[in-house]
């Protein structure tokens, strides 16, 4: 054989050798992430080649799948009241990667999650029919909550304190799903939501801590009955009024100059919400135990998942200054906190000092029904603090509802305890103030409780009207009644 054909020969063997060996690696090797890929147009042919499973929302379905008019997806998803359910669901779309439960759920919903696969799937290696999520959300309570907000701007949850199941997430302003499921449309609306000054697609219920002003006074109030700095609510305590706040030359005084702060009780300090006494309160007690009493209730948890991953409500973990001690005291400096934390500082006080792991899916299921996991059975139950603090609190609570700064949440027939608060922002208070309102309700009649946290961002109401008394307290009796109904 000719020399230069035996090496042309030899170098289109190894090129030969080469492509076996490149496709070889790219099937057995990196097979597995060329399918994963986001940028797979296959993956989203074959989501979207079936009608996909459903979120359950008090025996009905919210979500469905409807046929495409054009293009190679075959289905797109529904929903129904997406606006409504929005802070649950979130979105699956054909353009962009699915939120809430649609995105933790992804694999069920779509019939890739292994525990769907029978025998027969496995042989014929078939897609298996979709399973549904079941989940613990009252439709009513939803209703009331979503409706209560109306054009404000906040949130509310609603937690079942016995059990952990969240019976209501709501966020304003919402968006509707639908406007982002079709990829032919769903970019004009991506577009105009994203550019929305009003952030609609943010979870203001479960994503969004704010500084949780007076409400934040039922930790440390906690704090100090658990740690024995006071032996009950109606022990006096040792609090100037205005309380000269340490190293400097201010002084922390009260929205009710009025109010009788000096010395107060724990009672009367949260009937009136005196600042004087939860801010020295918290110097008494020092950074580290109110710090530790917030992360009992929940707070600095970087890993709440319910099973949306909530962001951690934050309690400040660098050292403070006394001052700066006695702000986070009510509930300002770099205290943050969601509405799902402060609803479950009020589930832990009412349900004795036990908070029961919240939790917004009670079941997920195979297309036929048969529960694969049951998320009731799984809830566990750690005690924050003492049956006597709870009760303590509970009792003082009652009095703001009763006497105090809680009155627009009483519910007759029912037993009702509340904190408000009204959280500074801006600059020197130069914005809007933050209305929070936390409660629980107990019916004497349905044997039903529930413990609620709201707040509003912003409202029409005039600054001077702004309080958690005027604007969130209503919202949570709104969600408590229904909550309570027979």
């Amino acid at each position: 054989m000719n020399k230069t054909i035996r090496r042309a020969s030899v170098f289109t063997l190894l090129l030969v050798l080469a492509l076996l060996g490149r496709a070889t690696w790219v099937q057995f090797y990196e097979g597995r992430a060329l399918a994963d890929d986001k940028d797979n147009r296959r993956n989203a042919i074959e989501t979207y080649s079936a009608p996909l499973g459903n979120i359950i929302v008090g025996g009905r379905s919210v979500t469905g799948s409807a046929p495409t008019e054009t293009g190679d997806l075959r289905y797109k998803r529904t929903y129904t009241d997406g606006e409504l359910y929005a802070a649950v669901t979130g979105y699956a779309s054909q353009a962009y990667a699915p939120t809430q439960l649609e995105g933790i759920y992804a694999d069920l919903l779509n019939g890739t999650d292994s525990r769907l696969r029978s025998v027969m799937d496995t042989v014929t290696n078939q897609r298996a029919a979709p399973g549904n999520v079941v989940t613990t959300i009252d439709p009513d309570v939803q209703k009331a909550a979503y409706d209560a907000l109306g054009d404000k701007k906040g949130g509310a949850v609603a937690i079942d304190p016995r059990t952990g199941r969240i019976l209501a997430v709501a966020s304003t302003p919402s968006y509707d799903p639908s406007s982002l499921t079709d990829a032919n449309t769903a970019g004009a609306a991506w577009k105009k939501l994203t550019s929305d000054p009003e952030k609609p697609l943010t979870n203001r219920a479960l994503r969004q801590p704010l500084p949780p002003g007076s409400t934040f006074k039922l930790v440390v109030a906690a704090a100090a009955l658990e740690d024995g700095l006071y032996s009950s609510v109606d022990e006096r305590t040792d609090s100037p009024n205005p309380y000269p706040l340490p190293g400097t030359t201010r002084a922390l005084d009260n929205e009710n100059p009025s109010a009788p702060c000096a010395n107060a009780s724990i009672r009367v300090a949260l009937q009136y919400s005196c600042n004087n006494v939860f801010g020295k309160m918290a110097v008494d007690l020092g950074q580290d135990k109110v710090k530790a009493m917030a992360e009992k209730f929940g707070f600095n948890d970087d890993k709440l998942d319910v099973p949306v991953r909530a962001y951690p409500s934050v309690y400040p973990s660098s050292d403070m200054d006394p001052s700066q001690t006695a702000l986070t005291g009510i509930g300002q400096f770099d205290v943050t906190a969601t509405p799902l934390q402060m609803a479950m500082v009020s589930a832990a006080i009412a349900n004795g000092g036990k908070l029961v792991s919240p939790h917004m899916v009670s079941q997920i299921t195979d297309s036929g029904g048969d529960v694969l996991r049951d998320y009731d059975d799984d809830a566990g139950g750690k005690e924050i603090v003492s049956s006597s603090t709870a009760e303590q609190l509970q009792s003082a609570m009652r009095t703001v509802v009763d006497e105090g700064t809680g009155s627009n949440a009483r519910i007759p027939g029912a037993t009702v305890g509340g904190k408000t608060g009204t959280a500074q922002h801006g600059e020197n208070n130069s914005q809007v103030p933050y209305a929070w309102f936390t409660s629980y309700g107990k019916s004497g009649s349905s044997g039903k409780e529930v413990a609620v946290a709201v707040v509003v961002e912003q409202s029409n109401a005039a600054r001077s009207e702004v309080s958690g008394n005027g604007l969130a307290a209503p919202v949570a009796r709104a969600v408590m009644e229904a909550a309570l109904r027979d």
